[in-house]
């Protein structure tokens, strides 16, 4: 005789489950945080605040980030050091603090080796990019994508620069780097390594006279109130790089990764967009504040090149023979798709 639940026990055991239902929580929402050294009005801290919205669409609202603008989450470095040791969940910026550790990092401080960020693009996406972000997971780091923050040109409150001679005594702040320390002393500029918080009150107090970055980034730390000269050189092209903690990142189920990964490759892609857009209308900005800019003609430029060969011959062993030959192989072939 096939066994029959009575009425009143079905519904007791249906009472019970969906109690049990009830009582069970549901998955809770992973929050994260992203932190850069940027105001809220540069091009990174937009695509930034795009990333946070993406990540929790392509997580279907699993994972809700939160993007910290202006360096409120300490320096460069200290994000980095929160990042390795998964005290912050995720950083976008220059990976300059790792150098030391992974030398490769240095190749994107060799100077002159790009004519466009087209030939920059390509690089970013390519193999060279890739073995930087393996050679850093063991140092507790995921990196999730490449973007710009675009070339570096030369500021200074003295006077034009227009040719290699004008740098010579220059008091120039530079990247905190041996490549770019090497750089500048070998053009004759006297080269102080600073940490960028510190660079405008030097400036202000002339206890600097110039220093090198991006346009944009030079416009949105409002370089033009204590600079009156810029020089458009194009001499370094400066990556940021967004990397996630592996605390974080294996907190994650797979399709959240998923999520998280493409909504960093968009962020990315907007933030390079947004930088191409910016680069061609700051100069103007520059201008109307009463800043002279002027473009170095190719024909000095070609000159400083050459000053500056022997600083990449003496580099290229250090950061690795293989590595810089397979970079530089990468940049040939984005120049002759070009043609």
């Amino acid at each position: 005789m096939p066994f029959r639940i009575a009425p009143a026990t079905r519904r007791t055991v249906l009472a019970f489950a969906a109690a049990c239902a009830l009582a069970t929580p549901a998955l809770a929402e992973i929050k994260a945080r992203i932190g850069h050294a940027m105001p809220e009005t540069h091009p990174q801290a937009i695509a930034m605040n795009k990333f946070c919205e993406l990540a929790s669409t392509y997580t279907k609202g699993n994972v809700k980030v939160q993007a910290y603008h202006s360096a409120v989450l300490g320096s460069d470095e200290k994000q980095l050091q929160a990042v390795q040791s998964g005290t912050q969940d995720l950083y976008i910026g220059t990976l300059a603090p790792l150098s030391t550790r992974v030398k490769e990092v240095q190749v994107w401080d060799l100077p002159f080796l790009f004519r466009n960020e087209r030939e920059v693009y390509a690089v970013l996406d390519g193999a060279s990019s890739k073995q930087i972000f393996a050679k850093i997971e063991p140092a507790g780091l995921i990196g999730l994508t490449w973007t710009g923050m675009g070339f570096r040109n030369l500021s200074n409150s003295k006077h034009a620069v227009n040719k290699v001679e004008d740098v010579n005594g220059l008091k120039i702040r530079v990247m905190t780097n041996p490549v770019a320390l090497e750089t500048w002393k070998t053009i004759g500029a006297n080269a102080t390594p600073m940490a960028f918080a510190e660079v405008f009150p030097a400036l202000e107090i002339k206890a600097l006279d110039g220093q090198e970055n991006p346009l944009l980034h030079m416009y949105a730390n409002k370089m033009q109130e204590v600079q009156k000269y810029i020089t458009v050189t194009n001499h370094v092209y400066t990556p940021v790089a967004m990397v996630a903690s592996k605390r974080f990142w294996n907190s994650l189920s797979a399709e959240d990764k998923a999520g998280v990964q493409k909504a960093a490759t968009e962020a990315g892609l907007l933030q390079r967009k947004l930088l191409d857009e910016g680069d061609a209308a700051v100069v103007g900005k520059f201008k109307a504040e009463g800043v002279a800019v002027n473009t170095m003609s190719a024909e000095e430029l070609a000159r400083v090149q050459e000053k500056v060969k022997p600083v990449v011959a003496k580099f290229a062993p250090q950061i690795g023979e293989d590595f810089v030959k397979g970079f530089m192989a990468e940049i040939e072939q984005a120049r002759a798709a070009a043609k």
